[in-house]
């Protein structure tokens, strides 16, 4: 296992021991491959609902070694990327149904948080997402619209003066607002849910990369350095690691995020900032800022800019140049920082579908469960797709089962070294309509 306390901030605000590797042969009932947020949720709905159930699951690393222990923590309602994109690709009553996916999920995850006590220093203060220029001001109202227009609540433009009243920076013209949103420390999130479906009787292997999967009289077999598990049905939880399994290669391709952490800010900072309500923030760039406070008042601010891979390269953290862009993003935003001090920076892989819209549901036959696809907004969703794999797996025919984007077609990324060059293409796009949208944002 590699060192994991430098893969970001929030791996170092809790001890923690990673559990031992398989060192055995076993069988089980139902196994999971990956210990996020996906597969750790998986386990704990699939042991409520059978208790008597063997289940294992496997990791690679350590529990929330992925994105899951390194994303912005937002528990957010934003599917794919936009809702007026998913309304383009999907239709807009599809739209709807995906923001109200999305609402369950941040509902679900805010309950149980509170249900479990899961330690994640959990705050429920909001979303703003800020109109730093006029024509992301009109991208803004224009998706508000859409959302009204679908028949969903909840979200209102505050215009410039009203959004003063909650956080001033001279790049704010306004912004969506919406309440249901909340943050939390992903990696505490991540290690108590391991706590918690240990509690309850699940195996959690860690330091066990799955490196073959085989069919054997019936039965799925996972191949992992020191030995291997027989299992009557597998969920594969990988999302942005999901290139690695041939069933489910070229669903997606991993992009690499990248964040930094500011000192704790001050007094006199919070005076001229407001913010006292401590809400989520992103704008409406394509590659998106999104930011918010720690449980210490640390300025926590990522995007701005992603990073490629070719092939099976996982090695795309370090981004020093997007890490420097972050820290002049911050200083930009509140002129009052201009001195702030810079503690962290990291970096992790999400996973990108091509149409940017997640997907999960059977791969090949009932027996192999798949879930990928978040696109950088996971926390919330990760946990109700959880439930969607139990439902699956356990063959039960649901409402979440049914959800439009479970089961469907996806566009497969084309083999290398066209999946770089279509990957960069897209890139240069968004890059180019951000610079067209705000010439000044970078």
């Amino acid at each position: 296992m590699q060192d994991f306390r430098d893969k970001s901030y929030w791996m170092t605000t809790r001890d923690y021991r990673p559990g031992e590797p398989l060192g055995e042969n076993i069988d089980v009932d139902i196994a999971i491959v990956g210990g996020g947020f996906t597969g750790l949720s998986s386990a704990y709905f699939l042991k409520k609902d059978e208790p008597g159930a063997r289940i294992a699951l496997l990791e690679g690393e350590i529990i929330g070694f992925g994105a899951s222990g390194r994303n912005g923590g937002f528990n957010m309602t934003l599917f794919g990327l936009t809702m007026g994109i998913t309304a383009v690709r999907f239709g807009k009553e599809k739209a709807r149904d995906a923001h109200h996916y999305m609402e369950r999920a941040v509902d679900l995850l805010r309950d149980l948080v509170t249900e479990l006590k899961l330690d994640c220093d959990y705050e429920h203060p909001g979303f703003l997402r800020v109109a730093t220029s006029e024509k992301y001001r009109a991208r803004i109202l224009h998706e508000i619209e859409l959302a009204h227009s679908l028949g969903i609540t909840g979200i209102d433009w505050m215009e410039k003066e009203r959004l003063r009243q909650e956080i001033r920076s001279p790049q704010y013209l306004g912004a969506w607002w919406e309440p249901r949103c909340g943050i939390l420390n992903p990696a505490k999130l991540s290690w108590s849910w391991r706590d918690v479906i240990a509690g309850m009787g699940v195996e959690v292997y860690e330091g066990s990369p799955v490196s073959e999967i085989s069919r054997k009289a019936g039965n799925i077999i996972l191949t992992t350095p020191g030995g291997k598990v027989t299992a009557g049905k597998v969920i594969l939880a990988t999302n942005a690691y999901s290139h690695f399994f041939p069933q489910i290669k070229r669903k997606q391709v991993p992009v690499w995020t990248h964040i930094v952490l500011t000192e704790p800010l001050r007094d006199e900072h919070f005076r001229e900032i407001g913010w006292q309500n401590r809400q989520g923030i992103e704008d409406a760039r394509n590659l998106v800022h999104y930011y918010r406070l720690t449980r210490d008042n640390r300025i926590v601010m990522g995007g701005r800019d992603v990073s490629l891979s070719y092939g099976m390269d996982m090695d795309r953290d370090v981004n020093e140049i997007t890490f420097e862009g972050l820290r002049e993003d911050v200083r930009r935003l509140y002129p009052v920082l201009k001195d702030i001090q810079f503690t962290h920076q990291w970096g992790g892989p999400v996973s990108v579908p091509v149409d940017m819209a997640p997907a999960l549901g059977y791969a090949g036959d009932k027996n192999l469960v798949y879930s990928l696809g978040c696109v950088g907004h996971g926390v919330s969703m990760t946990h109700l797709n959880g439930r969607t794999c139990a439902d699956l797996i356990l063959e039960k025919k649901t409402d979440l089962t049914d959800i439009f984007f479970v089961n469907r077609k996806t566009i497969p990324w084309p083999p290398e070294p066209i999946r770089n060059v279509a990957s960069k293409a897209i890139l240069g796009y968004m890059h180019w309509e951000d610079r067209r949208f705000d010439p000044q944002g970078k």
